[in-house]
């Protein structure tokens, strides 16, 4: 079983400029490549808005979404579908196609999330769902889903400021080599951690990467 991953840019067709936006996402998931957990495939745009991704397993894939709503330029978002299962590839003309049950669950996430954005969770980014699971999975995807709203509620009361903060923090980056990089005191960044939420989604990173490695 791996974790597929479905992402789109939110609100894609009111960005100012879409060439440019798409430029600073490409850039910033080459740089999140390079962190991350290994991907069986990473995050990569395929049509229009979206990417694809395939991670061994649902923490490698919770790890990398969470960084990339991190390091995002600010007025860039992701929305991510994650789906359980197996895929496979179908021959095709144009090169080989990935097709199987952690695609169609990662696609019912993502309209699942997009849903509860305009309802319940305005600050819903990430849902996990799986196909043809047994009890244990059907289990790991409600645990997930309910500590991924409290996560995406979290990233998203950080200032721009705090998330590169917070992501320079897990890049093992001091906070006098922060403070400088963003132009302010070391105390405005201990400040940052201190009055936000962003000691507990390191925690929260660290609790899913540390078994990865």
């Amino acid at each position: 079983m791996v974790a597929a991953v479905i992402a789109d840019i939110v609100a894609s067709r009111e960005l100012d400029d879409r060439p440019a936006a798409q430029r600073e996402l490409e850039q910033t998931l080459a740089q999140i490549a390079e962190v991350a957990p290994a991907a069986l495939s990473p995050l990569m745009p395929t049509v229009g808005d979206e990417l694809q991704g395939v991670y061994p397993d649902l923490a490698a894939a919770l790890v990398t979404t969470m960084l990339l709503q991190l390091a995002l330029p600010a007025g860039i978002e992701l929305r991510f579908g994650i789906g359980l299962g197996e895929i496979h590839d179908i021959p095709s003309a144009r090169g080989p196609l990935s097709e199987g049950a952690a695609w169609w669950a990662a696609r019912s996430a993502i309209e699942q999330v997009e849903q509860l954005a305009r309802r319940a969770a305005p600050t819903a980014r990430t849902r996990v769902a799986a196909t043809d699971a047994g009890p244990h999975d059907l289990e790991l995807v409600r645990v997930a889903n309910s500590g991924l709203l409290a996560r995406d509620r979290a990233v998203a009361q950080l200032s721009p400021r705090t998330r590169r903060i917070v992501y320079g923090r897990w890049l093992g980056r001091t906070q006098k080599e922060i403070a400088a990089s963003e132009g302010v005191v070391q105390s405005a960044v201990s400040q940052a951690l201190a009055t936000s939420d962003g000691g507990a989604v390191i925690e929260g990173l660290r609790a899913l990467a540390d078994p990865l490695h």
